[in-house]
Parts: structure tokens; C-alpha cells; sequence
């Protein structure tokens, strides 16, 4: 299973480096920083889907503090609570921005966020406080994709050759083209401070990575902010793995890219799902001349083989619609699509979630 899943992020490389733009700036790479990193512990994970089929031996990570996430999703309202599930896509997830203000706007309560990749570092942001016109203006500047891959993929790539000499006189270093230090510590400095560890966060929320240690998906639940998000999106091949104890953590999407069911572990009773893929419609044959067009729709097709089961565990289902917005992109052009794909999305999801949160007694219909 691991081996069928983790492909879509090998691809990444080769598929599309060839839709990333923007000239070529110094190379400027991260320092080395061994980070005190949010506490896990494992637990058995238990499915309410009958989609799922986990191994016996499937685990996931909670923290330890026993009760500390339990006591948090409790509201004082006496009310179902209300979670999200934020999908992985890159810088697809400008559309949790747009899901985001229209929730926010209509007040949709959220008691709880669980996110994977992208949707952990807009679902911790949010969390720890960031405004949301802040949080806009990152992606539609596309600053916080500037900040993720400091320089862009196709410099990258080729200067990876040079990167690779260090090994050659006995510097081992873990496998990626990035680090991911740099976009930590951007996430902790846009955080307010007093916020910037999980467990001091006004909601409960939860960043989900997979260790390469044990094979198994981990939801990061303590300790530091700006850890959780660079573990969660470290995109195998393309960012470094994250050094958190003695574990090894990629980026959570290799096995559960939209979260459902760890956002119904952290004490949700209604899940809000977004998906941030591209839509997989029918193609032409001319669609498949150019150069990676057949290894991107590979991973189209692959993503959301793996996603769609996912998402049948929630209650509402927003898919943005995405199409066109490369995983890496750091075009501006790309964040203001995505933002506004999100709006629109949820927009048209609004009947059905306010008809369904009106019949657990959460919402009036007349709101």
C-alpha cells in the first residue's frame, strides 16, 4: 500500500517541473537545524467508514497528555462539533482560503481543524490566530509559496548535480532538493506569539504526517507550530524529511491527504471535507504530446484514486475547482484562482450545510 501511494509525490519532480515560472534567483539554501519537534504517540486508529480497509497493525499519533485534546474539543455550547478536514495540493490550498471566508462569513462554527500538507499550514495559521486578510494576502502575493520552495523548482533541479558533491567527501544528509527550515521558521514569525506551539492554539488541530521509520500516518498534536507544518508538507523528493525525536516525518498526503477521519479522531461530530484536486474529466488524445503531460495526469488520476474514498467519510464535501494550478506553483495569478475557487466552492455547498447543521440544532435555517 505504501509503495502504491508514495508515487504521486515521486512524480512531482518530473512532472512538473515544466509548469513552474519565474527567473532564476540565487541560490539560497536553508540552514541546519535540528528543531524540538511536536510530541506523538501511536494509538490504534479506529475507521467509522466502511471504505477503509487499514491493516491490522495501522496506527495513528495522538498526544500523549491523556484527555488534553478531548477536554478541547468540547463546547460550552453543548452542540455537535464542528471540524474541518484540509486536503494536501500545494499551492491548490489558496482555495482553503476562499472555504475559509465564506465559512467564517456566514458563521459556520469550526471547533477543530485536522489538515495534511498545504491544508495543516492554512489550517494552523488559521488556528494559531492569523487573520484571515493575512493569510489571503500570502497566497495571492504568493509570498508563502516563495517561502516554501525558496528557489524555484527548475534552478533546483538543475544545480542539484553541484549539491550532490558534498556527498562525495562523506556529508550525508538526508534525501530532497529543499530543507524546509526557512519555511518553519516563516510560519512561526506569521504566527501571533503566544501561539506558536499546538498545544496553545484556541482550537484543537492536528498536522498530519507519515513517519518513513514505522510506515504509518501520524497526527502531530504538541509542540511546536512551525515543526508540525514543515513535517506535514515535506513533499517526499522535493523537501527533506523532518527529524522529530527519533522519527523521520514526509509529508502526510502519501497516505491521507484529506484527513476525514482524523478530524473525527479529534472529537469532531460533523466533518467539513476540502479536497483541493484537480478534477479528473474526460481528455484528448492531443492533451498527451507535450512533455510530462502523461506523468501529470498520472498523478491527477492517482491523487484522486486515493483521495475521493477519503472524503466519503464526511458529512460535506467542498472540491474547489482547482483545475490548471500546478502543485508548486508560485505564480500570484494562481493564488487570487484559488482563493476564489473556494469562495465559489463553498458558496454552492452553503444550502447543504446550513440545512444540515440546522437539523443537529447548530444552525437556524433563517441564518
Amino acid at each position: 500500500m505504501f509503495a502504491n501511494k508514495i508515487s504521486p509525490a515521486l512524480c512531482v519532480l518530473s512532472a512538473l517541473a515544466m509548469s513552474v515560472s519565474g527567473p532564476l534567483s540565487a541560490l539560497a539554501d536553508d540552514a541546519v537545524e535540528k528543531p524540538t519537534g511536536p510530541v506523538v504517540e501511536q494509538k490504534t486508529l479506529e475507521t467509522k467508514t466502511t471504505f477503509i480497509e487499514p491493516s491490522t497493525d495501522a496506527t495513528t499519533s495522538i498526544t500523549s497528555t491523556t484527555g488534553a485534546t478531548s477536554d478541547k474539543a468540547k463546547t460550552s455550547h453543548g452542540r455537535p462539533r464542528i471540524g474541518l478536514a484540509l486536503g494536501g495540493g500545494g499551492a491548490r490550498g489558496a482555495a482553503h482560503i476562499g472555504v475559509l471566508k465564506v465559512l467564517i462569513a456566514e458563521g459556520i462554527p469550526i471547533d477543530m481543524i485536522a489538515g495534511t500538507s498545504i491544508g495543516a499550514i492554512v489550517g494552523g495559521l488559521y488556528a494559531s490566530g492569523v487573520p484571515m486578510s493575512v493569510l489571503e494576502e500570502n497566497f495571492a502575493d504568493a509570498r508563502l509559496m516563495k517561502n516554501f520552495m525558496t528557489v524555484p523548482l527548475t534552478f533546483r533541479i538543475i544545480v542539484a548535480p553541484i549539491m550532490v558533491l558534498p556527498r562525495l567527501v562523506g556529508h550525508k544528509a538526508y534525501d530532497g532538493l529543499y530543507k524546509g527550515v526557512k519555511f518553519r521558521n516563516f510560519c512561526n514569525k506569521l504566527a501571533p506569539e503566544g501561539k506558536r506551539t499546538i498545544e496553545s492554539l484556541d482550537k484543537p488541530f492536528a498536522a498530519i504526517s507519515l513517519s518513513l521509520l514505522d510506515g504509518k500516518e501520524h497526527m502531530l498534536t504538541k509542540g511546536d507550530l512551525g515543526t508540525a507544518l514543515q513535517a506535514s508538507s515535506a513533499v517526499p523528493g522535493l523537501r527533506k524529511p523532518v527529524e522529530i525525536d527519533d522519527n523521520l516525518f514526509v509529508d502526510g498526503g502519501v497516505l491521507a491527504n484529506v484527513p476525514v477521519e482524523y478530524a473525527r479522531k479529534l472529537g469532531a461530530d460533523f466533518i467539513i471535507a476540502v479536497n483541493i484536486d484537480e478534477k479528473v474529466e474526460l481528455a484528448e488524445k492531443k492533451e498527451f504530446l507535450g512533455a510530462g503531460s502523461v506523468a501529470r495526469r498520472m498523478i491527477k488520476l492517482e491523487l484522486n484514486g486515493l483521495d475521493q474514498p477519503q472524503c466519503i467519510g464526511a458529512d460535506i464535501i467542498i472540491h474547489p475547482d482547482t483545475d490548471g494550478i500546478s502543485l508548486v506553483s508560485r505564480k500570484k495569478s494562481d493564488g487570487i484562482k484559488g482563493i476564489k475557487a473556494g469562495e465559489a466552492a463553498a458558496r454552492a455547498a452553503l444550502p447543504e450545510i446550513k440545512r444540515k447543521l440546522a437539523s443537529l440544532g447548530v444552525l437556524s435555517l433563517n441564518k
